[in-house]
Protein backbone atom coordinates (compact mmCIF):
# COMPACT_ATOMS: atom_id res chain seq x y z
CA UNK A 1 0.00 0.00 0.00
CA UNK A 2 1.28 3.48 -1.31
CA UNK A 3 1.46 6.40 1.43
CA UNK A 4 -1.25 8.23 -0.43
CA UNK A 5 -3.41 4.39 -0.39
CA UNK A 6 -2.52 4.66 3.66
CA UNK A 7 -3.94 8.48 4.09
CA UNK A 8 -7.42 7.05 2.17
CA UNK A 9 -8.67 4.60 4.55
CA UNK A 10 -12.10 2.76 4.16
CA UNK A 11 -13.18 4.11 7.57
CA UNK A 12 -11.69 7.32 8.03
CA UNK A 13 -12.21 8.70 11.58
CA UNK A 14 -12.44 12.42 12.21
CA UNK A 15 -12.03 14.70 15.12
CA UNK A 16 -11.57 18.34 15.78
CA UNK A 17 -8.41 18.61 17.10
CA UNK A 18 -5.38 16.31 18.32
CA UNK A 19 -5.55 16.77 21.52
CA UNK A 20 -9.15 14.85 21.68
CA UNK A 21 -6.98 11.81 21.01
CA UNK A 22 -4.74 12.12 23.49
CA UNK A 23 -1.99 10.24 20.91
CA UNK A 24 -3.81 6.98 21.64
CA UNK A 25 -4.61 6.49 17.28
CA UNK A 26 -1.27 7.70 15.97
CA UNK A 27 0.10 4.72 18.56
CA UNK A 28 -2.18 2.40 16.92
CA UNK A 29 -0.56 3.57 13.60
CA UNK A 30 -4.45 4.47 12.92
CA UNK A 31 -4.47 7.86 10.10
CA UNK A 32 -6.92 10.31 11.84
CA UNK A 33 -8.31 13.84 9.87
CA UNK A 34 -8.41 16.73 12.61
CA UNK A 35 -10.20 20.02 11.00
CA UNK A 36 -9.91 22.30 13.39
CA UNK A 37 -12.53 24.14 15.46
CA UNK A 38 -15.71 24.86 14.42
CA UNK A 39 -18.16 24.19 11.49
CA UNK A 40 -16.56 25.98 8.39
CA UNK A 41 -13.23 24.39 8.71
CA UNK A 42 -14.91 20.91 9.76
CA UNK A 43 -16.51 21.40 6.18
CA UNK A 44 -13.54 22.47 4.16
CA UNK A 45 -11.70 19.73 5.46
CA UNK A 46 -13.66 16.99 4.90
CA UNK A 47 -14.88 18.16 1.72
CA UNK A 48 -10.97 18.48 0.43
CA UNK A 49 -10.07 14.70 2.04
CA UNK A 50 -13.33 13.21 0.48
CA UNK A 51 -12.51 14.90 -2.87
CA UNK A 52 -8.69 12.85 -2.54
CA UNK A 53 -11.42 9.55 -2.53
CA UNK A 54 -12.89 10.93 -5.84
CA UNK A 55 -9.62 11.84 -7.25
CA UNK A 56 -8.19 8.21 -6.75
CA UNK A 57 -11.06 6.59 -8.36
CA UNK A 58 -11.86 5.37 -4.34
CA UNK A 59 -15.26 4.80 -3.17
CA UNK A 60 -15.99 7.28 -0.14
CA UNK A 61 -14.94 5.87 3.31
CA UNK A 62 -17.40 5.54 6.15
CA UNK A 63 -16.87 8.48 8.10
CA UNK A 64 -16.92 8.09 11.87
CA UNK A 65 -16.70 11.43 13.84
CA UNK A 66 -15.34 10.75 17.43
CA UNK A 67 -15.25 14.35 19.75
CA UNK A 68 -16.02 15.41 23.05
CA UNK A 69 -19.26 17.39 23.88
CA UNK A 70 -21.56 18.46 26.49
CA UNK A 71 -25.13 18.33 27.00
CA UNK A 72 -27.30 19.02 30.10
CA UNK A 73 -29.51 15.18 29.55
CA UNK A 74 -26.49 13.03 29.45
CA UNK A 75 -24.00 12.55 32.28
CA UNK A 76 -20.48 12.98 32.18
CA UNK A 77 -18.61 10.00 31.12
CA UNK A 78 -21.40 8.87 28.72
CA UNK A 79 -20.79 7.35 24.97
CA UNK A 80 -23.79 9.21 23.32
CA UNK A 81 -24.19 7.77 19.30
CA UNK A 82 -25.50 10.57 17.35
CA UNK A 83 -27.63 9.81 14.16
CA UNK A 84 -29.25 13.32 14.01
CA UNK A 85 -28.08 16.67 13.43
CA UNK A 86 -29.26 20.00 13.48
CA UNK A 87 -27.36 23.52 13.51
CA UNK A 88 -28.05 25.19 16.98
CA UNK A 89 -26.79 28.92 15.76
CA UNK A 90 -28.23 28.53 12.61
CA UNK A 91 -31.19 31.44 13.39
CA UNK A 92 -32.74 33.53 10.38
CA UNK A 93 -36.00 34.03 12.77
CA UNK A 94 -35.92 37.63 11.56
CA UNK A 95 -37.32 36.07 8.33
CA UNK A 96 -39.68 33.97 9.44
CA UNK A 97 -38.24 30.89 9.01
CA UNK A 98 -37.52 28.17 12.43
CA UNK A 99 -34.26 28.03 14.53
CA UNK A 100 -32.29 25.42 12.83
CA UNK A 101 -33.18 26.19 9.43
CA UNK A 102 -31.24 27.19 6.71
CA UNK A 103 -33.36 29.17 4.31
CA UNK A 104 -33.66 28.23 1.03
CA UNK A 105 -32.29 25.07 0.68
CA UNK A 106 -34.05 22.04 -0.16
CA UNK A 107 -32.43 19.78 3.04
CA UNK A 108 -34.78 19.74 6.45
CA UNK A 109 -32.76 21.35 9.73
CA UNK A 110 -32.09 17.99 11.17
CA UNK A 111 -30.62 15.78 8.95
CA UNK A 112 -30.30 11.40 10.29
CA UNK A 113 -27.96 8.94 9.79
CA UNK A 114 -28.89 5.18 10.29
CA UNK A 115 -27.09 3.71 13.82
CA UNK A 116 -23.77 2.56 13.56
CA UNK A 117 -23.05 1.54 17.11
CA UNK A 118 -25.69 -0.30 18.73
CA UNK A 119 -25.97 -0.39 22.50
CA UNK A 120 -25.44 3.32 22.91
CA UNK A 121 -28.14 5.91 24.09
CA UNK A 122 -28.78 8.34 21.07
CA UNK A 123 -29.09 11.67 21.30
CA UNK A 124 -29.63 14.82 18.93
CA UNK A 125 -26.40 16.51 18.04
CA UNK A 126 -26.76 20.83 18.10
CA UNK A 127 -23.83 22.33 15.94
CA UNK A 128 -22.63 25.63 16.73
CA UNK A 129 -19.65 28.06 16.30
CA UNK A 130 -19.41 28.28 20.59
CA UNK A 131 -18.58 26.57 23.47
CA UNK A 132 -21.82 26.59 24.85
CA UNK A 133 -21.60 27.44 28.73
CA UNK A 134 -25.31 28.75 29.03
CA UNK A 135 -29.24 27.58 28.25
CA UNK A 136 -29.39 27.08 24.27
CA UNK A 137 -31.91 28.15 22.84
CA UNK A 138 -32.83 25.05 20.95
CA UNK A 139 -33.43 22.00 22.01
CA UNK A 140 -30.89 20.17 21.70
CA UNK A 141 -29.52 16.67 23.75
CA UNK A 142 -25.83 17.20 22.39
CA UNK A 143 -24.14 19.91 21.92
CA UNK A 144 -20.93 20.84 20.34
CA UNK A 145 -19.28 22.42 17.23
CA UNK A 146 -19.09 20.02 14.30
CA UNK A 147 -20.83 16.96 13.67
CA UNK A 148 -23.63 19.05 11.53
CA UNK A 149 -20.78 20.30 9.42
CA UNK A 150 -19.26 16.93 8.85
CA UNK A 151 -22.85 15.30 8.27
CA UNK A 152 -23.87 17.54 5.63
CA UNK A 153 -20.89 17.29 3.86
CA UNK A 154 -21.61 12.83 3.99
CA UNK A 155 -25.06 13.60 3.17
CA UNK A 156 -24.02 15.69 0.36
CA UNK A 157 -20.95 13.54 -1.24
CA UNK A 158 -22.85 9.83 -0.59
CA UNK A 159 -20.40 9.25 2.51
CA UNK A 160 -21.92 6.93 5.32
CA UNK A 161 -21.36 8.89 8.48
CA UNK A 162 -21.46 8.10 11.66
CA UNK A 163 -20.66 9.87 14.97
CA UNK A 164 -20.16 8.91 18.56
CA UNK A 165 -19.47 12.05 21.37
CA UNK A 166 -18.05 11.25 24.78
CA UNK A 167 -19.44 13.61 27.28
CA UNK A 168 -17.29 15.59 29.03
CA UNK A 169 -19.10 18.33 30.66
CA UNK A 170 -22.82 19.87 31.43
CA UNK A 171 -22.52 22.62 29.04
CA UNK A 172 -22.75 24.36 31.74
CA UNK A 173 -20.20 27.16 34.07
CA UNK A 174 -18.09 24.58 34.61
CA UNK A 175 -17.83 23.26 31.38
CA UNK A 176 -14.08 23.99 30.41
CA UNK A 177 -12.26 22.64 32.95
CA UNK A 178 -14.26 19.70 33.15
CA UNK A 179 -13.31 19.26 29.48
CA UNK A 180 -10.15 19.53 30.12
CA UNK A 181 -9.93 16.70 32.58
CA UNK A 182 -12.11 14.10 30.49
CA UNK A 183 -10.17 14.47 27.71
CA UNK A 184 -7.92 11.49 28.43
CA UNK A 185 -11.07 8.90 28.93
CA UNK A 186 -13.11 10.31 26.06
CA UNK A 187 -9.60 8.93 24.33
CA UNK A 188 -9.65 5.54 25.37
CA UNK A 189 -13.28 5.26 25.12
CA UNK A 190 -13.19 6.75 21.16
CA UNK A 191 -10.28 3.87 20.52
CA UNK A 192 -12.44 1.06 22.25
CA UNK A 193 -14.86 2.00 19.68
CA UNK A 194 -12.59 2.09 16.61
CA UNK A 195 -11.60 -1.67 17.26
CA UNK A 196 -15.07 -2.65 17.57
CA UNK A 197 -15.35 -1.18 13.71
CA UNK A 198 -12.68 -3.17 12.48
CA UNK A 199 -14.34 -6.19 14.44
CA UNK A 200 -17.36 -6.07 11.93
Amino acid sequence: MTDGAAALPPTLVVMALEVESQGVFTQAGVPVLYTGLGKVNAAMSLTRRLMAYRAAALAPPLVVNFGTAGSRRFPTGTLVACQRFIQRDMDVSALGFALGQTPFEELPPQLEFPPLFEGLPSGLCGSGDSFETGAARLHCEVIDMEAYALAKVCLLEGARFACVKYITDGADHAAAADWHSNLPRAAAAFRELYERIGRR
